[in-house]
């Protein structure tokens, strides 16, 4: 039962005094609350009739239209222009931050200084941005997409020939999935991938919570997305895509968001306007992209499993990607939760022996809080997670393949050698194993049928609207009919009829300026305003809880219908099948990697002071499970002030994983070929080892295990007894 709000009390005169400044308060608010929703309105319209709308807070300068590519697409790939007192290094590693096609416009990954974009540049790395216009092209496809996005990172990799290192890229949301495909199938153009909000395991979720995956289930499949597609003239609408988003919310949907402006409305104008601005940018995609998308994707679940083929046959398999993979998702994303974003290495890999045996390392860190948007909207984020991915990416770069949570810990007073960290914050890559990812929850071997029956059951219906109702609906729809649904869609309504093209609006604009004279805000502690806000957080529980009885009635259904065991037998899921998508490991593969294996095991005895050192550094600390910035960066800063023997960071890469898996291989063999390794000369056995010991002391005091192991290196490289602790300010004196 709610609670009433207490009305206001007190000595007569006060409240009467409270309630006339807080009605004329209420009333100067409502005013320009008006005049703030019609400039929303002008905005949007001045948006939407640009040729090429974005969001993007920094200019850039086109260098491929994929409308003219020999297959054309509606995306471009533009250069990001610095802005002043951002200083870009050529030589380093190019960023490509990929925009999300998920009804809304582009430029969310630039969408202001603190951004995906901002962070990279100010880390040095020149930035580029693959964004898209608001109509597809005829024809496109993903496929088609995935082909333009391939030849836009081509030319970023041949405008920076001497860059150390090949581009890292970012996806957000559905552009995550994107990359994710096409890494997998050209790997060799890719950098560290950056995933952040994608969905990658569409099913997967846990009782109470995330019921956005029990959609598809409960509209009966894709055939209601081929129908809107029809009634669009072979275009869907990304206003639908949009709305989806709302509804999972609607506390803050049908009131929150307006209501902050209200509440706020001498301040939250700017900010509200430059979100919406982006949020009402809807755009189109063609019937055949969102059809593979819902079918594929969100239904079929087929991206993990390796049951999605291009056009020449070639699968798509997530273990081909050879670059480091950093998932970031937020505990708090109600559209792609974690175990969304995570399970698909549950679906691709046995154990964290796998992952190494396909060379990849995959690195994810998960945030306590942050909603979807956050992710790739919120200032906070982009000065923490992203600014430690691109100042730290040669770091993701040459960790030695395996699963790692990538952890942040505020620098401070008592921080130590924190002038090797860079930013406000420690980055640390600790050790994990496929336990951690199945500890977030998931489905039950019951859950997992559910879900295959719903998927036959979608395609049962899309082939029967396909067969039956499709050739009708189409020969029924004009392109006129199909206009006038896109611009009467609910979303660009309430646009359009806040606009100053509303007659009943055109007086508001001017008694605002009047209320902006004579505003006269109401104290923050007047009696009423806290009556209005009570009510207001009362409103928004009942919203909440009207959600939360919708989402567990909707859970219900779908966990009762699907579990039917009638349907599942009339659909052909057997009873306790398993609905498994792991696979074996493919037997080319195996050949490959039983090569690969003899030919390292020959190698263990090979090479110089620079293989040995490496190895001995990775054997003792490996035993702290995590590697830390610090160590890195000291590496690092070695390896430039060793200009003779510089190695490139591709050669560094291969030389830390020759060494790792070395020692993963054969531990005992390899150890005991260090001494060979090793000069003659006591002095560079000394260098050597004072070395290991300054990368191993830069982010924690030597002790434990990690002392053992280094004693025990000690004697492999022929000082044991003659070494003492190692102390940084003594060797920088």
């Amino acid at each position: 039962m709610i609670e009433k709000p207490a009305i206001p009390g007190g000595p007569m005169s006060e409240i009467v005094a409270n309630a006339v400044k807080f009605m004329v308060d209420a009333g100067q608010r409502s005013v320009l609350f008006l005049d703030i929703m019609r400039q929303r309105g002008d905005q949007y319209r001045e948006h939407v009739a640009q040729t090429a709308p974005h969001v993007l807070s920094y200019a850039a300068e086109l260098i491929i239209d994929g409308r003219k590519l020999e297959q054309p697409v509606n995306y471009v790939l533009v250069r990001i222009i610095p802005p002043d007192g951002v200083d870009i290094d050529t030589d380093r590693r190019p960023f490509i931050v990929v925009d999300p096609r998920a009804g809304h416009g582009p430029g969310i990954g630039g969408f202001k200084a603190d951004s995906e974009i901002g962070v990279a540049m100010n880390a040095g790395h020149p930035c580029y941005f693959i964004g898209f216009l608001p109509e597809p092209m005829r024809g496109q496809t993903i496929e088609r997409i995935a082909h333009a996005e391939a030849i836009f990172i081509e030319k970023v990799i041949e405008r920076h020939p001497e860059a150390d290192g090949k581009p890292c890229v970012i996806g957000n949301c559905q552009a995550g999935w994107a990359i994710m495909i096409l890494a997998s199938l050209r790997p060799e153009l890719f950098g560290p991938v950056i995933v952040a909000g994608a969905p990658l395991a569409y099913w997967a979720g846990v009782h109470g919570k995330y019921p956005m995956r029990y959609s598809g289930g409960l509209l009966g499949g894709s055939w209601l997305t081929a129908l809107t597609s029809d009634l669009g003239g072979g275009k869907f609408d990304g206003a639908w895509l949009v709305q989806n988003f709302e509804n999972q919310n609607p506390s803050n949907t049908l009131w929150t968001k307006q209501y902050n402006v209200y509440a706020k409305a001498d301040t939250e104008a700017e900010r509200y306007l430059e979100f919406e601005k982006w949020w009402g940018g809807h755009v189109n995609l063609n019937a055949e992209e969102i059809q593979f998308i819902v079918d594929e994707l969100f239904i079929g679940n087929n991206l993990a499993a390796g049951r999605i083929k291009m056009s020449d046959g070639t699968a798509v398999d997530l273990r081909n990607i050879r670059s480091p993979i950093v998932v970031f998702c937020s505990e708090g994303d109600n559209i792609t939760p974690p175990q969304q974003a995570l399970g698909w290495i549950l679906d691709c890999y046995a154990d964290v022996h796998e992952i190494r045996a396909y060379g990849q390392t995959i690195v994810y860190t998960v945030h306590e809080s942050i909603g979807h948007l956050g992710i790739f909207v919120s200032g906070g984020v982009a000065r923490k997670e992203h600014a430690e991915f691109s100042s730290n990416i040669d770091l993701i770069d040459v960790l030695p393949p395996g699963l790692y949570e990538a952890t942040f810990e505020a620098r401070g007073a008592d921080t130590r050698n924190d002038e090797l960290a860079a930013g406000q914050w420690v980055m640390r890559c600790e050790a994990r194993t496929l336990d951690d990812i199945r500890a977030m929850g998931g489905n039950s071997p019951e859950d997992e049928r559910r879900f295959e029956t719903a998927k036959r059951v979608s395609e049962m219906n899309l082939a029967a609207y396909r067969k039956y109702m499709q050739p009708w609906v189409k020969s029924m729809v004009t392109p006129q009919m199909a206009e006038m649904m896109h611009n009467w869609h609910p979303l660009r309504l309430q646009y359009e009829m806040f606009s100053s093209q509303n007659p009943l609006m055109k007086p508001v604009e001017e008694a605002a300026e009047k209320v902006r004279d004579t505003r006269k805000p109401v104290a923050k502690d007047n009696p009423f305003l806290e009556f209005q806000n009570k009510v207001s957080k009362q409103i928004v529980s009942s919203l909440d809880k009207w959600r939360d009885s919708q989402e567990a009635l909707s859970e219900a259904m779908f966990l009762a219908i699907y579990g039917s065991p009638a349907l599942q037998a009339a659909v052909g899921v057997e009873p306790q099948s398993d609905i498994s998508r792991r696979r074996e490991m493919d037997p080319k593969h195996r050949e490959l990697l039983n090569a690969r294996t003899a030919e390292l095991k020959s190698k263990i005895g090979s090479g110089g002071v620079r293989e040995a050192g490496i190895r001995a550094l990775l054997y003792v600390g490996s035993a702290r499970g995590m590697v830390d910035e610090r160590s890195v960066e000291a590496l690092r800063r070695m390896r430039e002030a060793d200009e003779s023997k510089r190695l490139t960071l591709d050669e560094f890469k291969m030389l830390v994983r020759e060494q790792f898996y070395m020692l993963l291989l054969d531990q005992e063999t390899a150890l005991s070929a260090i001494p060979r390794l090793l000069p003659e000369s006591m002095d560079e056995r000394r260098r050597v080892f004072a070395l290991i010991e300054e990368v191993l002391s830069s982010s924690a005091a030597i002790s434990g295990e990690v002392a053992k192991r280094l004693k025990q290196v000690a004697g492999l490289f022929g000082l044991e007894g003659n070494t003492v602790p190692f102390d940084p300010k003594a060797r920088a004196s």
